[in-house]
């Protein structure tokens, strides 16, 4: 599978363990008043196959997991929202999720998750799993990952599992300007999957998610459609009293050492640039659905 440079990795265990000090003191202080930040972490793909930048492999997942559920209390998206609603987190906690849907995590990752009884948030793109179609970012590197099928995300949905949507096509929100577009993306979509499933889907996951894939037109529209709540992808924390609707989230790599670094409270991404919607955006109440 894909590492990093033996340089970056000894440059980056230094500064773990140069800061593991600071990080004590940091997050005991927080404890103190309650204000621990939650992490939120998403994965992509989890396989020993066709390796990329985007996935990790079973072995080091299982490591991950079980190096996470000694250091912290993991918990689900929605916890993770109460605690960030009420303003209240005395405890290390780690929310875990996953982006696209690829059919290699119900091999091992998905039943690791099961039998421990974490709780995870697993965000799939429709259209993918309706027609099998690779998604276009594996195409694009000549990777063989296929998606989930409807049936693998109900039995994952049947696992207890929560299934979110991740939009019809994975594409941009954030480039989307015409109204009935972005509404099928974000709404239809979702109902459709969730029609598909019998079950309620209750979050929304940005596709790429970084800062200029968000929208304020997204985000509103989330809102009034009756998600719970929507995820980017920018890295950064989510302390509490921090708008619930929306929550931050860290990718997880190929590695150990950068997952210790970011779910330890990195004092480099405590307070990156956080997105803020508007309160308006081009949408009206009256257009947004037409």
């Amino acid at each position: 599978m894909m590492s990093m440079p033996l340089w970056k990795h000894l440059l980056l265990s230094l500064y773990y363990e140069g800061s593991r000090p600071y990080r004590w003191r940091e997050t005991r202080r927080a404890a103190r008043r309650a204000r621990v930040p939650i992490v939120v972490l998403f994965y992509h793909r989890v396989a020993d196959e066709s390796p990329n930048g985007w996935t990790v492999s079973n072995a080091l997942f299982a490591r991950q997991i079980n190096w996470l559920e000694s250091h912290f209390e993991l918990i689900s998206l929605g916890e993770t929202q109460r605690r960030l609603r009420a303003g209240h987190n005395a405890r290390p906690s780690v929310s875990i999720t996953f982006d696209d849907g690829y059919a290699e995590n119900c091999h091992r990752a998905i039943p690791l998750l099961v039998e421990r009884r974490i709780p995870c948030t697993y965000f799939a793109t429709l259209q993918n799993a309706l027609t099998g179609e690779p998604f276009q970012h594996d195409v694009a590197t000549g990777s063989d990952a296929p998606p989930n099928t409807l049936e693998q995300l109900r039995a994952i949905a049947d696992a207890g599992i929560e299934i979110g949507a991740h939009g019809r096509r994975h594409v941009d929100l954030g480039a989307i300007r015409d109204p009935a577009r972005l509404y099928d993306e974000v709404v239809t979509a979702r109902d459709e999957l969730a029609d598909a499933l019998g079950r309620p889907i209750r979050y929304l996951a940005f596709p790429f998610g970084q800062y200029e894939s968000l929208s304020s037109d997204a985000f509103m529209l989330a809102r009034e459609a009756g998600y719970e709540g929507a995820c980017s992808a920018y890295g950064g924390y989510n302390f509490p009293g921090d708008d619930p609707f929306h929550v931050q989230r860290i990718h997880v790599d190929n590695d150990m050492i950068r997952l210790k670094n970011r779910t330890t409270v990195d004092p480099r991404r405590i307070a990156p640039p956080r997105f803020r919607p508007a309160d308006t955006g081009c949408l009206s109440a009256s257009a947004e659905h037409g």
